[in-house]
């Protein structure tokens, strides 16, 4: 007997559904799960305002659908169910229908418009993919409008933007127009005078979810930024070009080419379509009993933005917010795993939310977080990181390594302006072909260092020993004052500096030149000790002179115990360590899988500073190695080799399954 599980609706709540049915029910045959959605993407409604206000690419806010799911026993549909026959567990669509045993009511929200004339027709939303482009584009083009238009009564109408609404996505909108003006007037070579930017909501204060003080805090922050607030004003009506509030008993008119309505969301129009065969509450909100399920209709689970559910020893339902998708999403699963296998118990609905964040602009944000007895707030910058750290577990959750590699380069790498809360300082403005001398020497120097293992004849006898132990000597003779160092600078000695310089020719000669000199000796609990010395005095010390080397005991007793009493692992060792010095060199000459030899670099240069340390002049080549890591595509054989083989990579079914590619 089969099992069809069918989710309407690929949003927050419903696609991590799927992703957790598919997971917990892939041992079990005879199980389809269908999710079903307008859109063959999954959209960061959540992140809207940023589109809009051209801060990120549109592309950051849209997941694939097929690369989420790829690999998983889930098929995906692009539909739009229009109505649902409970009776014959039926979920209709445009193209098809669809049967069910088990139904997830997913859909989300839409924007409600409270029967105010004109707000639907005039007004601009944001509650899609295509709202936030469409308004994006508007934007611009008004600022492209404006710098024509010698109307100075049509160049303020085309300059004045009201937002309609002042919770989370009233604000966060505008707080993301008040930073993206300045840089369009800039642009298109305006006076910031002329722009007009409102916010207008009906309650006395913005984010009313919030604290009072929070409050406050954020509507300094946008009269700072030079935005007027009409709070207690009622939206009145919409044209064309202009709305009307009511605001302390006066009625006025403003024009304006752009409204952004934020004003509240209703159920998505099928969710309204089932509230009128099942129970609900509060705009088509569906009523569930506590294990999430429909009061009418044990086989119809509700999740995400379409539950109305009040918790035991709560007075108001669950909010409308991301984490209410994220749990309920689980206990659904739960609860569907449960009936089809069997396995465990029904799990109730226990919501434990930890607190809300709003943002205004990229680099200012407010959050309140905690226990449901006691929440506090924080800093503007930790709220900011707070906001990206949970996205980044969304990511985990998701879309994995892949996604997460793009959101941070779209926040924090490729930001347009410095917009993000740590500015511009990540942000990749040096051209990247400037490093190409760089990685030219940086292959030289390590092809070099090959070649001279060769001659030396690394690779026909053993040398380890004399190599580590030479080194050790030298060390343990400045730190017992043993005084003049020279005295340590047996062959052997010689041969461990060389490891210590790995490129500087002659350091062993001058560092016993001189009484040498412990500068840092730091023991860490026994795990490890950082030594940082000098062959000579202090004074007469040059960079050649001063070496670094990371202690660490087990280090040591792998290499006495395992690698220097064998000869045939000693030569074995260095074989590897010339033929990757060797390689690492021609790679990066060569710009051929520029980033695997640059990680490699970093692990032989650590190698090195836990056996025989490295001298400060030689320190170079580390930072060297973290600046190659991503420059083999410029003037190199990757850019013609990698996006070949990242497409290769991609069609493995484990590795799209996990996630572990970079788009």
């Amino acid at each position: 007997m089969s099992n069809n599980i069918v989710i309407i609706g690929a949003g927050y709540a419903g696609i991590l559904t799927a992703k957790k049915l598919a997971k917990r029910l892939r041992k079990i045959k005879d199980v389809d799960i269908k999710i079903i959605d307008k859109n063959p993407f999954h959209t960061m409604l959540t992140e809207l305002h940023e589109v809009a206000a051209a801060r990120v690419d549109e592309d950051s806010i849209k997941l694939s659908l097929k690369k989420v799911f790829a690999g998983r026993n889930v098929q995906v549909i692009t539909d739009t169910i229009q109505n649902i026959d409970f009776d014959n567990k039926s979920a209709i669509g445009s193209q098809e229908k669809y049967q069910y045993d088990y139904l997830v009511m997913a859909a989300g929200s839409r924007p409600t418009f409270f029967n105010i004339p004109g707000a639907e027709e005039y007004s601009y939303k944001l509650w899609s993919f295509n709202d936030a482009v469409v308004l994006r584009d508007h934007i611009r083009d008004c600022f492209r409008k404006a710098e024509r238009e010698t109307d100075s009564h049509e160049k303020r109408k085309l300059l004045t933007f009201f937002i309609a609404g002042a919770g989370f996505t009233g604000t966060e909108t505008m707080g993301e127009l008040a930073e993206y003006i300045p840089i369009l007037c800039q642009e298109h070579e305006i006076d910031r005078s002329l722009v007009s930017l409102n916010i207008a909501d009906a309650l006395d204060r913005v984010v009313p979810t919030l604290t009072e003080k929070l409050s406050s805090k954020i509507e300094k922050r946008l009269k700072k930024s030079g935005v007027n607030l009409y709070l207690g004003s009622h939206v009145v009506k919409l044209g064309e070009d202009y709305i009307e509030l009511s605001s302390n008993g006066e009625q006025l008119h403003i024009d304006t080419k752009t409204v952004i309505w934020a004003t509240g969301t209703q159920s998505a129009d099928i969710t309204q379509k089932a509230a009128e065969s099942l129970p609900s509450e509060c705009r088509a909100r569906l009523k569930t009993d506590k294990y999430l399920r429909s009061v009418a209709d044990e086989s119809v689970f509700v999740i995400g933005d379409n539950i109305f559910y009040i918790p035991e020893g709560e007075k108001t339902p669950v909010p409308q917010i991301v984490e209410n998708c994220e749990q309920s999403a689980d206990v659904a699963a739960h609860n569907i795993v449960h009936l089809i296998s069997g396995e465990g118990e029904m799990m109730e609905y226990k919501p434990k939310f930890h607190g809300i964040m709003v943002s205004v602009g990229g680099r200012y944000g407010s959050a309140l977080v905690g226990s449901s007895n006691h929440k506090f707030s924080l800093p503007s910058f930790l709220a900011m990181f707070a906001k990206h750290f949970i996205n980044i577990i969304y990511f985990i959750q998701v879309l994995g390594w892949n996604k997460i590699i793009s959101y941070i380069k779209h926040e924090f790498f490729t930001i347009r302006n410095n917009r993000s809360f740590v500015g511009g300082h990540f942000s990749n403005k040096t051209p990247s072909f400037l490093l190409v001398p760089l990685r030219l020497w940086f292959g030289a120097v390590w092809l070099f260092e090959g070649i001279k293992k060769v001659a030396e004849g690394w690779l026909s006898s053993p040398k380890l020993t004399g190599f580590f132990n030479g080194a050790q000597s030298w060390y343990e003779s400045i730190l017992n004052g043993a005084g003049d160092a020279a005295s340590s600078a047996t062959p052997a000695a010689a041969q461990a500096a060389e490891a210590v310089s790995s490129a500087t020719p002659g350091t062993v000669e001058k560092a016993a030149e001189a009484v040498g000199q412990a500068l840092i000796n730091f023991n860490f609990l026994g795990l490890f000790r950082i030594l940082f010395v000098s062959g000579k005095a202090l004074a007469d010390s040059t960079l050649s002179d001063l070496a670094l080397k990371l202690d660490v005991p087990l280090m040591n007793w792998f290499i006495d115990k395992v690698i220097l009493p064998y000869g045939w692992i000693q030569l074995a060792m260095q074989i590897f360590i010339v033929v990757a010095e060797i390689l690492i060199g021609l790679s990066l000459i060569g710009g051929l899988f520029a980033t695997p030899s640059s990680l490699f670099s970093l692990v032989l240069q650590f190698m090195f500073l836990c056996t025989t340390g490295l001298y400060l002049g030689n320190l170079w080549m580390v930072f060297a190695a973290v600046a190659m890591i991503f420059s083999g595509r410029v003037f190199g054989l990757d850019y013609y080799a990698t996006p070949f083989l990242k497409r290769k990579w991609k069609k493995l079914g484990i590795v799209r399954r996990l996630y572990i590619y970079n788009d």
